[in-house]
């Protein structure tokens, strides 16, 4: 039997500082009963401190990863970050991350596929795998959404949060892993979700922040469409090329970017809401940590051979799909290091 990359741990972290819905409502013309209707989000939790980027997030969930698996740094072979808030335009955030957690000489790099990202990065990180090259792969999903968005802004401003998640790939020989994957992308969708200011197109001046084009610009409705167009389009072409019915799948894990879109997804793909991770109350969209957060919450419930379906969406536009078959006892694993569970 072919070696996969199997998902042997996961970690998060999320900043102690909470938003809630009651505080957006002082910030700007809103209530809690609109953002919970239209989002599902009742509170985010806000990266605070002077200095403090995505690696900050991201070192945290990568030493909680390592320190729960009894995984020294330097047995580390390679540390993908997918993220659309990077510390600084280079070096990477991965480069900080591994810094900062005391991993040294190996490959390390970013991935810019929006909320998508997670999933491109367990895409590649797989291949590392499956061809023997890494043993030990860190994907890490982080971002510090609060940094580009516009807190005068209502539309946007309800929806993210910040946040960061790990996981561990290595190889498994017992069927379980990294079954199947698909990324897909269409940059036409680029008008509808970008941030204007701030790269070599149109770089930052006195202008451009007067301007406010350094947050991020969405057309909802738009995005909404797209959203829910691909990530059941997406899930269903992963399902069709496994032979997978809907009563096969123990959990669906979406891309946390609205709770409509996510009850879409899962009634197009015949699911019931009670197979759906859904953790976009607590932790709004923290993007590329969405997913590896539901993980991470869901730990204690999962368990060995469960078939799971990953799905997502974003700017550029973005989406993909990832097949997975658990490959551990998450209850067993939860409480050997204390993670009762978040969800």
């Amino acid at each position: 039997m072919p070696s996969r990359a199997s998902i042997t741990a996961v970690h998060g972290y999320v900043p102690p500082d909470l938003l809630t819905n009651a505080d957006l409502a002082r910030m700007v013309d809103t209530t809690d009963s609109w953002i919970t209707e239209r989002t599902g989000i009742k509170e985010r939790h806000i990266l605070k401190g002077e200095g403090l980027g995505t690696s900050h997030m991201g070192a945290e969930a990568v030493r909680g990863l390592l320190k729960k698996t009894n995984t020294r740094p330097e047995e580390i072979d390679l540390l993908i970050c997918a993220t659309t808030t990077p510390d600084m335009q280079f070096p990477s955030t991965a480069n900080l991350i591994c810094d900062m957690v005391g991993i040294n000489n190996i490959g390390s790099f970013d991935v810019q596929a929006a909320c998508s990202g997670f999933l491109y990065s367990l895409t590649i990180a797989s291949q590392f795998i499956a061809t023997g090259t890494a043993k030990k792969v860190i994907v890490v999903g982080a971002d510090k959404m609060s940094s580009i968005i516009d807190y005068q802004d209502r539309a946007t401003c309800v929806i993210f949060g910040d946040g960061a998640g790990a996981v561990l790939l290595e190889p498994n020989n017992q069927g379980y892993g990294i079954m199947d994957a698909l990324i897909r992308s269409d940059g036409s969708g680029a008008i509808h979700l970008h941030q204007k200011a701030g790269g070599s197109r149109m770089p930052a001046s006195a202008d451009t922040i007067a301007k406010r084009l350094h947050y991020v610009h969405q057309e909802g409705a738009a995005v909404y469409k797209f959203a829910i167009a691909k990530m059941a389009e997406v899930s269903g072409e992963i399902m069709t090329r496994n032979n997978l019915r809907g009563d096969q799948i123990d959990w669906l894990v979406p891309h946390q970017a609205n709770k409509r879109i996510i009850e879409s997804t899962a009634e197009r793909m015949g699911l019931s809401m009670d197979k759906v991770m859904v953790t976009i109350h607590k932790y709004g969209n923290t993007t590329n940590a969405t997913i590896p957060l539901c993980l991470w919450d869901y730990e204690p419930q999962l368990k060995a051979g469960n078939k799971m379906v990953f799905a997502a969406f974003g700017g550029g536009f973005t989406w993909a799909g990832v097949y997975v078959q658990w490959a551990y006892d998450g209850a067993k694993a939860a409480k050997l290091n204390g993670n009762a569970g978040h969800a």
